[in-house]
């Protein structure tokens, strides 16, 4: 379990590059994305980032292709706004959480009554 402070620096960290994707970044590769989570390492040299994608496996692919493009600019504003002793190294992994999520809720209203089984 991370320590108070690793939760509020992941949270931190996962802020700005939501913001930063979301706002500034202006690539076509990058379409519907929500970064879910980060988990920083201990040391803050390496942090996990966890990007849902909506979209077809190409779609999800060129997003994460986008993202690996400008990794180092996602770096460079996590330095500028939080002022970090050390700026963490950006890998990106696909959360499929939410595409689980909405498989369950697919399922489930099929076995309501009148949900189309």
């Amino acid at each position: 379990m991370p320590s108070g402070r690793i939760r509020r620096v992941n949270e931190a960290v996962r802020e700005v590059l939501s913001a930063y994707v979301t706002e500034r970044l202006e690539d076509p590769r990058i379409g519907f994305v929500t970064l879910t989570s980060v988990e920083t390492s201990t040391d803050l040299r390496h942090a996990r980032v966890y990007v849902s994608v909506l979209g077809t496996a190409e779609e999800r692919e060129l997003a994460f292709e986008g993202l690996r493009s400008s990794r180092v600019r996602l770096q460079a504003q996590i330095g500028q706004q939080l002022h970090m002793k050390r700026t963490p190294t950006l890998e990106f992994f696909h959360d499929d959480s939410i595409d689980h999520g909405m498989r369950i809720n697919e399922l489930l209203e099929r076995e309501q009554p009148g949900g189309g089984s």
